[in-house]
């Protein structure tokens, strides 16, 4: 997909070498921003293979958002995406499908004097076993997307500051906003934190599918998916070879000035192979520009046709997702910075 293709670009051409809390270097790149026409076809990446394992990933986590649950009992037995966040009983402290749906309502002596809040009674409030009020954000954009769909307030927050402020990995995509323009539902993500190769493709695909079905369920097309990536990074590896980059970084933008033709990243790829330190034993692959260099010289192939069953956000599975002529290039393997 083009619209990829050209972020991947814009962050090895233009970022900053950054190391970070993983122990993993990056380059960096500020506030990049790209926009997806949904009804040119489901925008998977086409240009390194997404679905089987993959594919099934994506969209049991997407189910699991949905599910508003804060464990991944379930989740851990299609995908290991976040194995290494939850403790030994499956929970995490810090979870998306949670606040999608139970986003917390403070008690009624933790209230601000003119502070309005709803009540137990509410429509799109629950109590909690513990009795607790929460409030199901996406619900209330489903139904208010209904009533007024012109509403300029259709917005889902996973972000709670005291919760982030000490969980071990708190949302990086978190917050979206849906809009109507005239017959198109229209969906805007914004990302604090970006893994250029391996989270973005997953970002594209979870959205698309989501934009998808709340069209599908309030009477919409799919219009534009927009995201803007504060902090849009690409790992450059561990040790030397991360290192390296701080000292090569200009080099390689400079190369990649000089690229006037796709095949001629494989001749930056072979440059920067042949230049920069082995990576050491077990940190293979965690340096993502060379898979990156590779698919930007593949030629993006035609997106897939994605049909959802019509059922409500409450009922989705997996088995209601049906990807159909999905074509692409070879996988690319990129090591996961934990």
């Amino acid at each position: 997909m083009r619209e990829y293709l050209e972020l991947v670009d814009a962050v090895l051409s233009a970022g900053t070498y950054k190391p970070n809390r993983t122990g993993v270097d990056t380059i960096s790149s500020f506030s990049q921003h790209y926009a997806i026409d949904l009804a040119a076809g489901y925008p998977l990446l086409t240009t390194k293979k997404m679905d089987g394992y993959r594919w099934n990933s994506m969209l049991h986590e997407v189910c699991w958002y949905l599910s508003g649950q804060e464990h991944i009992r379930e989740l851990r037995e299609e995908t290991k995406i976040w194995d290494a966040w939850a403790d030994e009983a499956g929970h995490l402290d810090t979870a998306y499908g949670r606040f999608w749906r139970r986003y917390p309502i403070p008690e009624a002596d933790a209230r601000l004097e003119g502070e309005s809040w709803p009540d137990e009674a509410h429509r799109w409030v629950t109590e909690e076993a513990d009795g607790r009020l929460t409030f199901d954000q996406l619900q209330y954009v489903i139904d208010t997307l209904s009533d007024s769909p012109n509403s300029r307030r259709l917005v889902v927050n996973a972000w709670h500051p005291a919760n982030a402020a000490i969980s071990t990995l708190p949302p990086c995509h978190y917050t979206f906003v849906f809009n109507v323009q005239g017959n198109r539902l229209n969906c805007h993500l914004t990302q604090r934190s970006a893994d250029t190769a391996l989270g973005v493709p997953f970002n594209i695909a979870a959205y698309a599918l989501l934009t998808n079905v709340v069209a599908q369920q309030t009477g919409f097309e799919p219009g534009t998916f927009a995201h803007t990536l504060v902090d849009a990074h690409v790992y450059c590896g561990r040790g030397e070879r991360g290192e390296w980059y701080a000292d090569n970084l200009e080099a390689l933008q400079s190369r990649l000035a000089g690229v006037d033709e796709r095949e001629a990243y494989l001749e930056v790829k072979s440059w920067l192979e042949a230049e920069a330190p082995p990576e050491a034993e077990g940190d293979e692959r965690l340096d993502h520009v060379p898979g990156l260099l590779e698919q930007l010289s593949r030629a993006p192939l035609e997106r897939p046709v994605l049909e959802v069953a019509d059922v409500s956000i409450d009922e989705l599975t997996a088995e209601d997702v049906e990807l159909r002529e999905y074509e692409s290039h070879d996988g690319i393997r990129f090591g996961v910075a934990e």
